[in-house]
């Protein structure tokens, strides 16, 4: 009988750790940035960990409030992880907004990440909507009417 030695030996190893590391890397954080009503979106996808994905995003924000941004929706409808450097991030720019004058919502949070902000008690201080309209009218001055 002839055993199949594919599964077996270094080669195997070699093979498996760098599909672990292709698997790895294609869920890594993608950031989009768009703009709606003088609103800077940043479209998050994949994960935001210790892993590196929290520093991209944490530079992209700096970079954005150093440029003048102040207000900042974070749509987390496709973030799948966030940990405890993630959410770092988050609480720095809301803070520093905060600071100058501006802003930072989220959009969506749903799955894991939702679980995470809500045991942390992030979202009893930062708000959050569901729908982008909804987050985005947000941003607007709220207009002053005469009382009769």
């Amino acid at each position: 009988m002839r055993q199949n030695n594919r599964s077996s030996g270094p080669t195997s190893n070699r093979i498996g750790s760098m599909s672990e590391r292709l698997e790895s890397a294609s869920v890594s954080l993608q950031i989009s940035i768009r703009e709606s009503d003088y609103v800077t979106i940043l479209d998050l996808r994949g994960k935001s960990t210790i892993d590196g994905e929290s520093e991209l995003l944490d530079n992209r924000l700096r970079k954005l409030i150093a440029n003048g941004v102040r207000r900042v929706l974070l749509n987390l409808t496709d973030l799948t992880q966030v940990d405890s450097s993630g959410v770092g991030v988050i609480i720095d720019a809301y803070v520093s907004l905060r600071d100058q004058g501006g802003d930072l919502k989220l959009l969506c949070p749903r799955g894991r990440v939702l679980d995470v902000l809500t045991v942390l008690r992030l979202l009893e201080i930062i708000p959050y909507f569901d729908k982008e309209t909804g987050a985005v009218a947000s941003f607007r001055p709220q207009s002053y009417f005469a009382r009769p």
